[in-house]
């Protein structure tokens, strides 16, 4: 049974520029010290300078490991709900999201899970490979992978550098091993990202 393992993970914290911080450069190198132990194949990353940043840092703890960009992580709204579906806080979000801004978002979704949220093939070597990209391409792997309404990736938030693993298996469904873990973080760095007046 072949398993593909994928470990992703949102960019570093970045400022309003999109360039990593200071604090994000350490996130990142403290998540690469943790995947270091682990057979990583590849490092793919947004093309987004934050996630490209984030993914150089870490890799420096993955020496050998080849890094290179994927389109189908750049930061983008996965699925527009309809109005029947969306949480009434939510309606101001999607304000002026016309059917192409939407149609092209749920294209660029759909390439996403495409890629990298397949099963191997049958008589496939195990693979394991860091994504590095940002919280909405997160929240719809996340919700692919546990086959949920598309609209609940809207309930689904990553920390910079918070750790989601997914595990795919020949003839299984998706495993979701852990989300948003900040466990190789220590509590300066964690949270970073996600809304203050959601911090535990």
């Amino acid at each position: 049974m072949a398993t593909r393992h994928l470990y992703v993970a949102r960019h570093g914290a970045a400022d309003a520029f999109g360039e990593l911080k200071d604090a994000g450069r350490r996130q990142a190198n403290l998540l690469g010290e943790r995947l270091a132990g682990l057979p990583i194949g590849a490092v793919w990353h947004s093309p987004l300078p934050r996630a490209a940043s984030s993914a150089q840092e870490l890799a420096r703890h993955l020496p050998g490991v080849p890094v290179a960009a994927a389109s189908e992580l750049i930061d983008h709204v996965p699925y527009v709900p309809t109005a029947a579906e969306m949480p009434r806080s939510w309606a101001g979000f999607f304000d002026g999201y016309d059917e192409a801004e939407a149609a092209s978002g749920r294209k660029l979704a759909d390439a996403l899970v495409a890629r990298f949220g397949q099963v191997p093939a049958a008589g496939e070597p195990d693979t394991y490979e860091v994504l590095v990209t940002h919280a909405y391409p997160i929240a719809w792997l996340v919700r692919e992978a546990l086959e949920a309404p598309p609209m609940q990736w809207l309930s689904l938030d990553s920390a910079n550098t918070g750790l989601t693993v997914i595990e795919y298996r020949t003839g299984l469904a998706p495993t979701l091993v852990m989300f948003n873990d900040m466990s190789h973080l220590p509590a300066d760095l964690r949270w970073t990202g996600i809304r203050a007046d959601a911090r535990p």
